[in-house]
């Protein structure tokens, strides 16, 4: 299997694969900032599901080369190249956080190849109509995507030399957060095995660039390039009630719009909790598809649901 593919335009996309390689095939798309090794379920647990997660450093990002300008659509063309290469006709997609639009674009745009969708802690669109986009949310993010909104090159000129502090010492991010975080997040970010997945996972997202989460801010405050209301596969939205950087009535909002979605807040959890919902959600992406001889999916028999 490849570890990076070409796009048409020529840009390099790094890829990693986890899992039994003949499984049913999940792209996960990383959150902000992240990358390919970010975090995720034991291979263990993805071969015991019979799951193939296929992951890959958005644009700009660790080993994939920056596409100036991209907006959250753009990342279909990208999923679609990686699917092709590993020769994937169905595949389902989940994103976490920053990675959450992402996994709806590709559900609007590839209903033809996206089985299922998982868009967990993600945010609306930013011009969401009837939706207070700041409320609830931490300060430490209204600042940042409030000066992206406004004044992209500022906001791109804070960001530059943070992200060269936080390359040098990835741990810094977790500190600048800790302000923010819920008595909940600080106890998953505390364990030790989350912890150096989460530090692995910011240190390869900054290695090479700023750009990966420079354009990832200005994609998720500009226009998105689809409506989430064209969305027509099946979709769980999976939110804490206690997120303050992803506050849940952006949950709420994409709820009352996408006609399939099933929606899933937790009451107690908060927004790195979603880490812990993560191999439960993939136990509902792939539990009513089935691997055929060559290697394709498609629908199969449902066997019962996670929710």
């Amino acid at each position: 299997m490849p570890d990076h593919v070409r796009t048409a335009d020529g840009r390099r996309l790094r890829v990693d694969i986890t899992g039994d390689p003949r499984g049913r095939p999940v792209f996960l798309l990383h959150g902000m900032p992240g990358s390919r090794v970010g975090p995720r379920p034991r291979s263990m647990f993805l071969y015991q599901r019979g799951a193939q997660l296929i992951s890959y450093d958005r644009p700009g990002y660790g080993g994939s080369d920056r596409k100036p300008g991209r907006r959250v659509v753009d990342v279909v063309q990208d999923v679609a190249v990686v699917a092709d290469a590993l020769e994937l006709d169905r595949f389902a997609v989940v994103g976490r956080s920053g990675g959450a639009p992402h996994a709806l674009a590709c559900a609007a745009l590839l209903p033809h190849r996206v089985t299922r969708a998982a868009a967990l802690v993600g945010l609306a669109p930013r011009d969401a109509e009837g939706l207070d986009w700041f409320a609830g949310m931490a300060p430490h993010n209204v600042d940042e995507f409030h000066t992206a909104f406004t004044d992209p090159e500022r906001f791109a000129a804070r960001l530059i030399p943070r992200s060269a502090a936080i390359r040098r010492d990835p741990a810094r991010l977790l500190e600048e957060l800790r302000r923010d975080l819920t008595d909940l997040d600080r106890l998953v970010v505390s364990d030790t095995a989350m912890r150096s997945m989460m530090l692995r996972n910011f240190r390869e997202a900054l290695k090479n660039s700023p750009y990966g989460w420079i354009d990832d801010v200005l994609a998720l405050t500009g226009p998105w390039g689809f409506d989430p209301a064209d969305i027509r596969v099946p979709v769980l939205l999976w939110h804490a009630a206690k997120d303050v950087f992803s506050p849940a009535s952006h949950a709420s909002w994409l709820a009352a719009r996408i006609p399939r979605a099933r929606t899933v807040v937790d009451p107690t959890a908060a927004h790195f909790t979603a880490l812990r919902a993560l191999p439960k959600v993939i136990d509902w992406l792939i539990e009513d598809v089935v691997v055929r001889p060559s290697g394709t999916t498609g629908p199969g028999a449902p066997h019962g649901g996670a929710w």
